[in-house]
């Protein structure tokens, strides 16, 4: 690896997937690990394999896909973590192990109530153990921005001379600013023996809203791979956004002369699926990735544009991948123009889903006036749900200012149709009531939330939701539709799909 490389390691599939209602089910994480390889990501955090089965299952099944990247699952300073971790990245082509232990006082007195010795100890036996499973450890000094900066030293000492190859400073309670980061990371770079050996990386929380400029701080200071997650999603107030990162590096190379390996033109599409996946819809003015982001409201600003991009666009939007959402089909296209624009946006189908994608196309061209890029992935995600167990039939609402508000409902559920006719407290009300008269379930809805995918009138209407379960799990669905009801039944039966697989794993169901 090069000194102007920067490595991107990506977390999404764990720390971002950790934080409160992002889970995911495996077959939500295999397809972003592959966007993910695709868009030429270096190392994908697959997960943390002692968790759980599922995590475990899930690192597994993406290690044995994933051509490109580094595959990593992480491993807390336990013999049985470093263990689980080993087996479930061993189908790897690239494998990695992902071990930390906290080094700052606070940690050590009062959530290990352990002494520094003790900690040492443990970073050699957990670093040694992974090292016999694969020649790419990586180590971490949890808490390092609040830890002792001669004890971390001995510790980065500890985890190199134990095989390490990667070293890891995180900021883990987002407490650093740019300046005291940059002069931490410097530090440990001159002072720590055989950090010159190593590639030194940054994981920052977005806590006082700082985690790019650390990241980028820290590269300023030695660092050479950048722990992010697409949109920023992670625990508390978020991660590293690997747009903002990798934008600034490419935006500015005078400030930052170094190479990466991502496909930028990936950007927009990684950021919309992560959105649908986890329900976690990015504000309109986040950087990058936003609605706004390429938007010029202010006359100044418009007129600057038109005159010259450059004035005040400083990427241009086809270097993240987003579309100026121009018409490139109508219910006259054929198959061959419909075939050529999902090529263009990077999905690849065969030729029976192709057909069923195309027969779909024509329906909505039939309805919709426009057909825009958003409305095609929007149609193929729904496609990719033909064969779930709960499959809605037809809806039809009634209501307006006089109620009651009433849905019959029509759903084939494993291959049974069922009907129901429901009363409720507006339209959505009385949807969800149907599907749940016909799909009888305990779990309750926490967030409900609609956005139009495109401008016009006639626009898709992208419909998410959230379930909690009695014990607490957080269930994510999202549907669209050209009708906003109907995109509510299809994110909601999404949503008890999603429920119905995890309690079947769970053995809560007969398979």
């Amino acid at each position: 690896m090069t000194q102007d490389r920067i490595i991107i390691f990506d977390t999404t599939l764990r720390d971002g997937e950790q934080s409160p209602g992002m889970s995911m089910n495996l077959e939500e994480k295999l397809l972003v690990a592959e966007t993910l390889d695709a868009m030429g990501v270096d190392v994908i955090e697959a997960g943390f394999a002692q968790a759980s089965n599922g995590d475990f299952e899930a690192v597994h099944a993406i290690a044995k896909r994933i051509k490109n990247a580094v595959v990593c699952s992480l491993a807390r300073a336990k013999a049985g973590d470093v263990e689980r971790a080993a087996e479930a990245v061993k189908p790897a082509k690239k494998p990695r192990i992902h071990t930390f232990m906290s080094t700052s006082e606070i940690h050590l007195k009062y959530q290990y109530r352990i002494d520094q010795k003790a900690c040492l100890e443990m970073i050699k036996d957990s670093v040694t153990l992974a090292r016999k499973f694969t020649g790419d450890v990586e180590w971490s000094a949890m808490d390092s921005t609040r830890t002792e900066k001669e004890f971390l030293c001995r510790a980065v000492e500890m985890a190199i001379k134990s095989g390490a190859t990667t070293i890891n400073l995180p900021d883990t309670v987002g407490y650093a600013t740019p300046d005291d980061y940059g002069a931490l990371i410097k530090y440990v770079r001159e002072n720590a023996k055989g950090a010159d050996s190593i590639i030194l990386s940054t994981h920052c929380q977005n806590d006082l809203g700082l985690a790019t400029a650390n990241s980028l701080a820290a590269i300023k200071n030695g660092v050479r791979q950048v722990e992010c997650t697409i949109n920023g999603i992670g625990e508390r107030a978020g991660n590293t956004s690997l747009e903002e990162v990798v934008m600034a590096i490419k935006t500015r190379q005078d400030m930052y002369p170094f190479t990466l390996g991502i496909d930028t033109t990936h950007i927009m599409r990684a950021s919309r699926l992560v959105q649908n996946i986890t329900g976690a819809m990015v504000q309109v003015n986040k950087a990058i990735v936003g609605a706004n982001a390429f938007a010029h409201e202010s006359g100044i600003h418009q007129d600057g544009v038109l005159k010259h991009a450059g004035t005040y666009e400083i990427m241009t939007p086809e270097s993240v991948g987003l579309t100026k959402s121009n018409l490139v089909l109508g219910k006259h296209s054929g198959r061959h123009a419909f075939k050529d624009k999902i090529s263009q946006l990077g999905i690849q189908l065969g030729d029976n889903a192709l057909e069923d994608a195309f027969s779909r196309f024509k329906e909505l061209a039939d309805k919709k006036k426009h057909i825009y890029d958003e409305d095609i992935m929007a149609l193929l995600d729904t496609e990719s749900r033909r064969e779930d167990a709960i499959q809605l039939e037809s809806l039809h609402i009634t209501c307006g200012t006089v109620g009651p508000q009433t849905a019959m409902i029509c759903l084939r559920i494993n291959g049974e149709v069922r009907r129901a006719t429901v009363e409720g407290s507006g339209p959505i009300d009385a949807t969800f009531n149907a599907i749940g008269a016909l799909v009888p379930h305990a779990a309750v809805l926490k967030l409900y939330q609609v956005s139009a995918i495109t401008e016009d009138t006639d626009a898709l209407a992208e419909v998410n939701v959230r379930l909690e379960t009695p014990t607490g799990q957080l269930i994510n669905g999202n549907g669209s539709n050209i009708d906003t009801m109907v995109a509510s039944a299809l994110a909601y039966i999404n949503a008890l799909c999603k429920l119905l697989r995890m309690q079947e794993r769970q053995g809560l169901l007969p398979k």
